[in-house]
């Protein structure tokens, strides 16, 4: 019998793989597979949502099942021996994950200090941000930038996540790319001043980027990033000290019409304004 515990993001994605899996390498549905291993009609439906740890012998039998051999199944065992963990780490450029946390998402809180936040970033921010950061090479940039816009679908759905997107004010700040580039990132911004709280460049807040999400039925994520790393975490004490962050920002941030207004300052600044307000990043 599976093992009941706590689904995570990565559990989550887990279990999807197990279903494309199952529906792309058999014609069986998930009934089907319970009753030709002899497994209890919901434990297919637990593995594949992700709440339910499979045991090694489990996942033999449901790969086998697929069509697929040892090699596979000890590569599949290595991706996601830590699917369960409270905290999971993963490379930066693994965005399944990523990804499957977003668009299942009730609420999003985002905070970014430096940059402009990934899903409401444009096209050519993203790809001179990638660029100036130089932790990818030159000819993966283009899928990674795609893979970007895409995870954008989330905000256009007509059933979204609660989003709101807290941008420190040094984001705006610094110059990614020419001035092009910014000013259509500030229109993009401003477009979607509805979701986005400035904080002023004068306010202090003891972070370096953070996101919290929240489920309709799972425990919430709190995540953070770097150019190394993707971390999510499901730490009750650290769920806990995220919120923290977003009550103070709540607390400090500019409202909506104070955010809205301060965006509409950078859309319409002088180009040349931006050799006096911070490093170029491209």
């Amino acid at each position: 019998m599976a093992q009941s515990t706590p689904s995570t993001a990565y559990s989550r994605d887990l279990g999807d793989e197990l279903r494309r899996l199952r529906e792309t390498c058999t014609d069986l549905k998930g009934h089907e597979v319970a009753a030709r291993l002899g497994w209890d009609p919901s434990k297919v439906s637990t593995i594949e949502h992700g709440k339910a740890r499979p045991s090694e012998i489990d996942l033999v039998q449901f790969l086998t099942m697929c069509g697929k051999d040892i090699d596979f199944f000890e590569d599949f065992r290595r991706r996601y021996r830590n699917a369960f963990d409270e905290y999971i780490v993963q490379v930066p450029d693994n965005v399944r994950t990523l990804a499957m946390a977003e668009s299942t998402a009730t609420s999003m809180f985002n905070y970014d200090t430096l940059t402009v936040p990934g899903l409401v970033q444009t096209e050519r921010y993203a790809d001179a941000l990638y660029r100036a950061a130089g932790v990818a090479v030159q000819d993966r940039i283009p899928a990674l930038v795609q893979a970007r816009m895409d995870r954008q679908a989330v905000l256009r759905r007509h059933d979204r996540p609660d989003c709101l997107f807290y941008i420190h004010e040094l984001a705006l700040r610094q110059q990614v790319g020419d001035a092009q580039v910014m000013e259509d990132q500030y229109l993009q911004l401003l477009f979607n001043a509805h979701i986005i709280r400035v904080v002023s460049a004068d306010v202090l807040v003891n972070s370096a980027g953070v996101r919290l999400w929240e489920y309709e039925k799972a425990m919430p994520i709190a995540y953070t990033e770097t150019d190394l790393t993707q971390v999510f975490v499901q730490d009750r004490g650290a769920i806990a000290r995220t919120r923290l962050i977003f009550d103070r920002l709540a607390a400090v941030a500019l409202d909506e019409e104070q955010s809205r207004r301060k965006l509409a300052e950078y859309v319409s600044a002088p180009r040349e304004d931006f050799h006096d307000r911070g490093p170029r990043l491209a």
